[in-house]
């Protein structure tokens, strides 16, 4: 299997880690103090039970019923600080993890347009749920449980030094044996569960897709190829994962081989000594209690050592979705009076080798006008709307909103005066009030029934829930043309300077197109118009022409 190299040293993710650790601190440090008070109840369960043995062997004076009354308030407070433990972990975990993943979210509303394509839809639904509760449960579980361990082993080490010192020396020279294979463990399996994890990742985005465009499948008879597409994908996540467990196996044999010596070493010892009529009964028995709880730590780090190579893990792929560039997050600006858009000499390439787009593009979007832009598939049609959206940002030349004597660079701060309806259907799930709240969230019934009303969408009165009728995930319920009505009805709901459409009468036909440009052009009549359309017919209602040609390669 060929392993890259890890993206991030470790330095680094742990200095990511403890920029995100106050999110959780609280839950975190409650952990930890539950963890090292159960450490000072097991020290003193394990001396309190020396202390009954040596009381019922008369190796010393004391009261059996007291002691082990003693012993069952040791006992019952354990118990009552697991439930505490398990409470914190269910209420304050679920906190954790939705703060973390609404930042998250945040990071990729938040993120230029042009940057998170990279990532597939469902590599980045993997990320934000299954790599996101990896995180909160490392900084809320697995790093204070790592401290208590620590503690544990310590307190139980110095508690059997003051014992025995030989003993003691004997169970602590199984620990280098142990570091050693630990750090052999942890750069490797860092690895694997890096392939492990994309793989899953690709899994996810198979049957996304799949799902999602079922139709396109089901039409070209793929099903089977899909299917076999996802078979091979899990076969090779089998192997993956078979890879990690016959390394995990022949770690783990190795410590517990180690372990299974040096208590069998201890042990035996104290039975020499027992036997010499250096130690009592209860001696004995805390002895193998302490090398249980010396033993026990180092084991539970063993186990802790795979989930901390997989948060690792997770942590860098939320690291790599956190460095996607992020908008300039300013104050909108709305602009006084009529809006224009005028583009000076602009250029635009998508990539640094890729072909030229837009090239040299000039016009002036005039306040009040209607304007369409007609042209071949490829000829930079919708980049245009992006760069008036500032989607994207100018290669080369100026592009500007204006409004009188006011002149501002495109930018995300303008949106406000901006109303765009895109290709397709894009409506959310939920009711059909609820995807025109998304316009105007202030929005009231009879204004989205004036808005139905101009985008030719009268037939959402006619069903049975009216503007309460739920839509499926992207308008399911309904045609791509009722569809594209209602967004339109929802953009125009948007108070906007600038109205936007990029082939949003795609579905339609001639004559419910025409009665909706005709609306259109009434209802905005005062606000500038772009229309991105392959349709001459839209022509006769516009005021200005923009025919674009695609650029040789």
């Amino acid at each position: 299997m060929n392993l890259n190299k890890t993206k991030y040293a470790t330095r680094e993710i742990m200095a990511w880690l403890w920029r995100h650790h106050k999110r959780c601190r609280l839950q975190a440090l409650l952990n930890m103090l539950i963890g090292l008070s159960l450490v000072g109840l097991g020290l003193w369960s394990v001396d309190t039970i020396r202390s009954l043995t040596d009381i019922a062997t008369h190796a010393r004076e004391g009261s059996i019923v007291w002691t082990a009354v003693l012993l069952a308030a040791v006992f019952l407070t354990e118990m009552l600080m697991h439930i505490a433990a398990t409470w914190m972990s269910a209420v304050l975990g679920v906190k954790t993890q939705n703060e973390m993943q609404r930042f998250f979210f945040r990071q990729l509303i938040r993120g230029k347009w042009h940057g998170i394509e990279k990532y597939h839809s469902g590599d980045v639904m993997n990320r934000l749920f299954g790599d996101v509760g990896d995180i909160v449960e490392l900084m809320t579980e697995i790093l204070p449980t790592t401290v208590v361990v620590v503690a544990q082993f310590l307190a139980s080490f110095i508690y059997l030094y003051v014992m025995d010192r030989t003993l003691a020396i004997i169970v602590i020279v199984s620990s280098p044996v142990f570091m050693i294979l630990s750090r052999i463990y942890f750069r490797r399996m860092r690895r694997i569960v890096r392939t492990i994890k994309d793989s899953n990742s690709a899994i996810q985005a198979i049957i996304q897709e799949s799902i999602q465009h079922k139709m396109v499948v089901k039409v070209l008879g793929r099903e089977r190829e899909m299917v076999d597409k996802l078979e091979q994908r899990q076969n090779l996540l089998r192997k993956q994962i078979k890879s990690r467990t016959k390394f995990s196996i022949f770690s783990k044999t190795l410590v517990n081989m180690g372990f299974a010596g040096a208590f069998l070493v201890a042990f035996v010892w104290g039975l020499f000594q027992l036997q010499d009529g250096l130690i009592t009964m209860g001696v004995l028995m805390a002895f193998t209690q302490l090398i249980n709880r010396i033993q026990r730590p180092m084991l539970d780090a063993a186990r802790l050592l795979p989930i901390f190579v997989n948060s690792l893990t997770s942590c860098e792929r939320l690291m790599e979705l956190e460095e996607l560039p992020l908008e300039d997050e300013k104050e909108p600006i709305q602009m006084e009076g009529n809006v224009g858009i005028r583009f000076d000499n602009v250029s635009y390439c998508y990539t640094k080798r890729g072909r030229t787009v837009v090239k040299h593009f000039s016009h002036d979007f005039r306040p009040g006008s209607f304007t369409a832009i007609l042209g071949e598939t490829g000829a930079g049609k919708t980049t245009l709307i992006r760069l008036i959206l500032a989607l994207i940002t100018p290669t080369e030349g100026k592009a500007v909103a204006y409004a009188g004597h006011q002149a501002l660079p495109l930018s995300p701060a303008l949106r406000c005066n901006f109303s765009y309806i895109p290709q397709g259907n894009t409506l959310f799930s939920g009711t059909i009030r609820e995807n025109l709240q998304m316009g105007n969230p202030d929005a009231t019934t009879e204004e989205m029934h004036h808005a139905l009303h101009l985008a030719m969408a009268d037939f959402v009165f006619n069903l049975p829930d009216g503007l309460d009728t739920r839509c499926a995930e992207q308008g399911g319920g309904l045609s791509e043309g009722q569809a594209q009505r209602i967004a339109i009805a929802r953009a125009i709901l948007h108070p906007c300077k600038v109205l936007l459409l990029d082939e949003a009468t795609s579905a339609l036909d001639v004559e419910t197109e025409k009665k909706l440009l005709e609306n259109l052009k009434q209802h905005f009549s005062h606000s500038t118009i772009i229309f991105v359309t392959h349709r001459l017919a839209v022509v006769d209602f516009t005021s200005d022409v923009i025919k674009m040609v695609r650029l040789a390669t």
